[in-house]
């Protein structure tokens, strides 16, 4: 008999899980596949709180020190490098400057830095590209697939998880005194609450509530070089202005609506959602993208499961007029698929009171998850 079964190993399924251990509850993690293989393991791994909106950047400030508190014990590949916004023309400088203002006001720190230091911060910038930044030196990254699968693995030798990988789960059904999780083997788990974090696959337990929520489903394309030369050093996480004028952070400035009415929408970076993001791994190669295809959750099938090279050379063409890299050769090609609520939250759906749906968080999961998923287990369990 467990406290607390949660489904989906990802971020949010896996902060979930962490926060019920680490309040003395009893847990048992499932996931379907070997470890997990969605959104999760597919992103940049930026945590970046500067980029959302006011309610979103507070889970992401405290999540940076979650992240932090769990890497004193555990190495999450973390870094704390920093992020910096480029403004490519006046108009950004403009929504960097405001930006800066807001932030000041929530004492939360960033520092405006020229062009010039700019050009000397970050090499291979193109001085012909930069007008200016924004600079949060609080902020971290992580190597996405390291991890998620360094913090399962330390909830399960150090604080008692049940871990279950390779296991579907086919119902979960609440009999009155406790919810039983039947899996595709023939396992029965009985549990006090089942918590469902498996993005758009809840699709398959409750397909009538999936087909009638708030969500959509994103399709990202995403690249990574080959190893670069030792000798550049690419720090934390590089955003440009494709993301200033995207991230959500943004629209509470006074100029974005202005800004925004003026863009042009017949360019091809906004037929494909494109903004361009950089980041170096620690091996030395560096992950850029992305773009966004979106779907409702009724028609996901027509994303497809191609990569569209018209997408890929586009980002890539956009990428050099920004930095000049030693190289362009790209190793991996992927994309990520992940579910999001129309309205910017995440979907919540709560059935026969101890089964809890908790997925659609977007593209906030990294940033978000490990203080929203510990506000919520104190909510649900009453802590």
């Amino acid at each position: 008999m467990f406290d607390l079964i949660v489904v989906g190993g990802g971020v949010l399924g896996g902060f979930h899980a962490y926060h019920a251990l680490k309040n003395g509850l009893k847990v048992a993690l499932i996931e379907k596949d070997k470890a997990p293989q969605g959104a999760t393991v597919r992103n940049f791994g930026q945590v970046v709180p500067s980029g959302m909106n006011e309610k979103w950047q507070a889970y992401g400030r405290e999540s940076l020190e979650i992240y932090k508190e769990i890497h004193a014990r555990v190495d999450l590949s973390l870094r704390n490098q920093g992020t910096v916004y480029l403004a490519s023309d006046p108009e950004e400088l403009q929504l960097l400057e405001e930006l800066r203002g807001i932030n000041s006001t929530k004492d939360y720190t960033s520092t405006l830095i020229s062009k010039e230091n700019c050009l000397k911060k970050y090499p291979g910038l193109r001085p012909d590209y930069i007008k200016g930044g924004l600079y949060f030196p609080q902020e971290l990254t992580v190597e996405p697939r390291l991890m998620i699968n360094r913090l399962l693995q330390a909830m399960v030798q150090e604080m008692g998880l049940t871990y279950q990988p390779f296991t579907s789960v086919l119902s979960c059904e609440n009999t009155g005194s406790v919810v039983k999780t039947t899996t595709a083997c023939g396992q029965k788990l009985a549990s006090s609450k089942v918590i469902i974090c498996n993005g758009s696959e809840f699709k398959t337990l409750y397909p009538t509530i999936f087909a009638g929520s708030n969500m959509e489903i994103s399709k990202l394309q995403m690249m990574q070089t080959i190893v670069q030369p030792k000798s550049y050093q690419l720090p934390g996480s590089i955003l440009t202005g494709t993301s200033i004028r995207r991230y959500e952070a943004f629209q509470e400035c006074p100029s974005y609506k202005t800004i925004k009415d003026k863009e042009r929408k017949d360019r091809p970076e906004k037929k494909w959602g494109i903004h361009i993001l950089f980041k170096q791994a620690m091996d030395g190669s560096v992950i850029l993208g992305d773009s966004h295809e979106y779907a409702s959750v009724e028609n996901r099938d027509s994303l497809g499961f191609d990569l569209k090279m018209e997408i890929d050379e586009l980002m890539l063409k956009m990428a050099r007029q920004i930095f000049q890299l030693p190289s362009y050769e790209i190793a991996y090609r992927w994309y990520g698929m992940y579910s999001q609520c129309k309205n910017g939250e995440l979907f919540e759906e709560t059935i026969d009171n101890h089964i809890h749906i908790v997925t659609g968080i977007g593209g906030k999961g990294m940033t978000g998850s490990p203080a929203f998923a510990k506000e919520n287990i104190f909510k649900l369990f009453n802590l």
